[in-house]
């Protein structure tokens, strides 16, 4: 086992990782930016670097530094948490070069499903039926939009496009015409080289009256391959998860092991090691589903998944990094209660989630039986502009999910954070809503309510991502 690991990433994830490291008996040492340099995982951690760039993103993007940095404080393997470096091949691909364990999975499987297309098209070689779009990621060039048109023409309006290494929603956009299609593509374009370095993109027919189903698998280097059951996710602004919850309410146990069965084939297709979540369209009225795509890391919403069936994700993690077997077969997993969570971000719900960076001036983190805070922040953090908006997580759980919600609204209503405007408001009410509370919530349900109403409207572009074009 590792004695000592370095947590490429920032914030609640890395607070969340030092936290299991600790109960592993794992020495932690953590990266920072400058701006960083008062955060709470740097505080929480063994040891800190700084690794200063010009602009803040970038601290934690360079390779060749959290290499360096790695092997200059003696750490044995490097856990990159979610976002940054966690999906990128070639940082995963270094460390290989220079013998580093990456917790996650080897480069050869990262390298088959990035882009996002490429997942999609191995997919469809095995017959798993995948969101109708395009087969390849179309290249910035001069017959790049004549051949988006084509293919959003063959489909039908509407239709998503997305940049080709897209992940956490990021510069994605919907098109209903032609018009609205080349502003699409000029911003995926955009954000594509920005954030991913490529302007790439590929076109998904937007799916409307869908579930957002995920499935949590795990997969040792000697063969043995699990899901831990599935995750609904289908509450979203702009593509952003707001809401998730462990088990999907309204799937039938038939549903839920055909899906369990594909999501495991999808790992098994790709060789995968570690953790991995394979994303489903599911379509509640004619019991159809899509595989949409998959991600390679852990997922902001794996707490869901540990509170209901009784599983570390991060310590299972770290045990297969090391090159330890599963615990548990597929046998062993039962889903005992019903988790729920709430993304707590700096935004101001009324003034269209425009980001709240600012002095913590006062907080108070709610306590008490089936409650859980993952968090990245305490009283007197200046909170930046520069990073996701991410403050927390409150997660509750219950044998029932009546239950979960109604500790839920408990937690909300004792979580105190003044000083800046947080999502809490939008949160309150989304748990009154009739569809969410019955569970035929769908991906539509934000755009189709009140609440959405009063808390900003979802086609206006927001700040943050203004600020970042």
């Amino acid at each position: 086992m590792f004695r000592k690991i370095l947590i490429a990433n920032r914030g609640e994830i890395a607070v969340r990782i030092i936290r299991t490291c600790r109960d592993m008996g794992i020495r932690t040492a953590v990266i920072h930016s400058a701006i960083d340099a008062n955060a709470l995982h740097v505080r929480l951690a063994d040891e800190s670097h700084e690794i200063d760039d010009a602009a803040p993103l970038a601290s934690y993007l360079n390779m060749n530094k959290i290499l360096e940095t790695a092997e200059n404080c003696g750490a044995e393997a490097i856990h990159p948490g979610y976002g940054f470096l966690a999906e990128n091949p070639d940082f995963v691909d270094m460390c290989e070069q220079r013998g580093i364990p990456f917790i996650g999975p080897p480069s050869k499987c990262m390298y088959k499903a990035k882009p996002k297309h490429r997942a999609k098209q191995l997919m469809k070689m095995f017959n798993i039926p995948v969101t109708p779009g395009s087969d390849d990621a179309i290249q910035n060039g001069n017959n790049g939009l004549k051949q988006a048109c084509e293919i959003a023409d063959e489909i039908g309006y509407p239709v998503v496009v997305k940049p080709s290494g897209t992940g956490g929603g990021i510069g994605i956009r919907m098109a209903n015409d032609p018009k609205e299609l080349e502003r699409a593509i000029n911003f995926a374009k955009a954000r594509g080289r920005s954030a991913f370095g490529t302007s790439a993109f590929y076109i998904e027919k937007y799916l409307t009256g869908v579930k957002h189903i995920e499935f949590q698998v795990l997969a040792d280097r000697q063969g043995n391959v699990i899901h831990l059951g599935d995750r609904d996710c289908s509450v979203q602004r702009r593509y952003q998860k707001l809401v998730e919850e462990c088990p999907a309410p309204t799937m039938t146990p038939f549903l839920r092991m055909k899906m369990g069965a594909a999501a495991i084939d999808v790992a098994m297709i790709l060789q995968y090691v570690n953790a991995l979540t394979v994303e489903f369209f599911y379509f509640p009225e004619t019991r159809q589903f899509y595989f949409n795509e998959i991600n390679s890391r852990l997922q902001v919403e794996h707490c869901v998944t540990e509170l209901a069936v009784g599983i570390d994700l991060v310590r299972e993690q770290i045990r297969i990094a090391a090159g330890e077997s599963l615990q548990f077969s597929q046998d062993d997993i039962q889903v005992r209660n019903h988790a729920l969570e709430c993304r707590i971000t700096a935004e101001d719900p009324a003034r269209n989630f425009i980001p709240s960076p600012g002095v913590i001036r006062k907080l108070h983190i709610p306590h008490g039986p089936g409650i859980r805070i993952d968090e990245g922040i305490y009283e007197g953090y200046d909170v930046p502009i520069y990073y996701d908006s991410l403050l927390m997580k409150v997660i509750s759980w219950s044998r029932k999910r009546e239950e979960s919600i109604a500790l839920m609204k408990r937690a909300l209503r004792e979580l105190r954070i003044e000083g800046i405007h947080t999502s809490i408001p939008f949160h309150r009410a989304l748990l009154e809503d009739e569809d969410f509370v019955c569970g035929k919530h769908t991906t539509d349900l934000i755009n189709k309510k009140a609440l959405i109403r009063k808390y900003g409207q979802p086609d206006i572009q927001d700040a943050s991502e203004r600020m970042a074009q």
